[in-house]
């Protein structure tokens, strides 16, 4: 039924998805054509994700690539409700056909992630992220629902929630971090256990309650990171209380928490190799790895 509606408003090729990466593949054959002017992805926030590095795979250029229209169909859809649009994949249909017809865009900054030269992951390849991405606790939550997914489990908050609890009752720093945060002309931030790096805001939702990390973050303006530097018992029911009731102006806080704003680059280094998500995807294990904020990277449709 959305294909048919968005089929009646304009020339469309259904393509579905067959493979981990085949989304980024499509993106790409899209950026490389001359003849395709909009990319909609129906799928939850992997599947934009992978649509958003195919289509920037040769880097920005929002005025000549095809622009992104996203319908969400995932189990959170963070970017999608991000920018506004109703998390009801008709409703959003809906929106994104009024959008077309009003010729409303806009361009939205990216976070963009690298290997740093010289470290062990120098060579890992750049990959773009939408809406957030995290080194050390929040990661390795990720890493459990996924492996949780695989085996059956279906994708709830419920499974969320447990995987927090397994996570948090088998992080070996929670204590004493092994993260240090460097950044041109300030100090190291160090000893974090966790990073949580936002491109925009909320950073995820809980059903339909909004959390906030980074209240400030944007997509108009560099990105924002969240460091915490313990992850006590007491720590973690202080900052989960915090985060189940923060609101667009104010997200964690305290003496072991570090919020930085509107930053063009910096540099996580672990002492330890740590696991590393974005747009809630696991990427697996990294001591380093480069953050930098990349206004206007992208033509979106809303």
């Amino acid at each position: 039924m959305l294909i048919h509606a968005l089929a009646s408003e304009m020339k469309l090729e259904a393509v579905t998805t067959e493979y981990r990466g085949h989304a980024r593949d499509l993106g790409r054959q899209a950026a490389e054509s001359d003849d395709i002017d909009l990319v909609v992805a129906l799928g939850g926030d992997g599947t934009v994700n992978e649509v958003v590095n195919g289509l920037l795979h040769a880097g920005p250029d929002p005025e000549h690539l095809p622009g992104l229209a996203v319908v969400p169909g995932g189990s959170t859809n963070v970017f999608a409700r991000a920018l506004g649009l109703p998390n009801d994949p008709v409703e959003a249909t809906g929106a994104l056909l009024d959008a077309l017809r009003e010729g409303t865009e806009r361009i939205v900054g990216l976070g963009l992630t690298s290997g740093p030269p010289g470290t062990e992951d120098e060579a890992v390849p750049a990959r773009w992220f939408t809406f957030n991405a995290g080194l050390g606790f929040d990661a390795g939550v990720v890493g459990r629902v996924e492996q949780q997914r695989e085996r059956g489990k279906k994708s709830t908050h419920a499974l969320y929630v447990r995987q927090v609890v397994r996570q948090f009752l088998g992080e070996p720093n929670r204590r004493n971090g092994t993260i240090t945060l460097e950044r041109p002309g300030a100090d190291p931030v160090e000893d974090l256990v966790v990073a949580i790096v936002s491109n925009t805001s909320p950073w995820t939702y809980l059903g339909n309650r909004p959390m906030y990390t980074s209240p400030k973050a944007s997509f108009d303006t560099g990105i924002d990171v969240l460091g915490l530097s313990r992850l006590s018992t007491a720590a973690v029911a202080r900052y989960g209380t915090q985060l189940l009731t923060s609101s667009p102006e104010r997200g964690p806080h305290g003496k072991h928490a570090v919020s930085l704003h509107d930053l063009d680059q910096f540099t996580l280094h672990s002492k330890v190799p740590l696991p590393l998500q974005m747009d809630g995807d696991h990427l697996g294990l990294r001591t380093s790895v480069t953050f930098t904020g990349v206004r206007r990277a992208l033509r979106v449709i809303v």
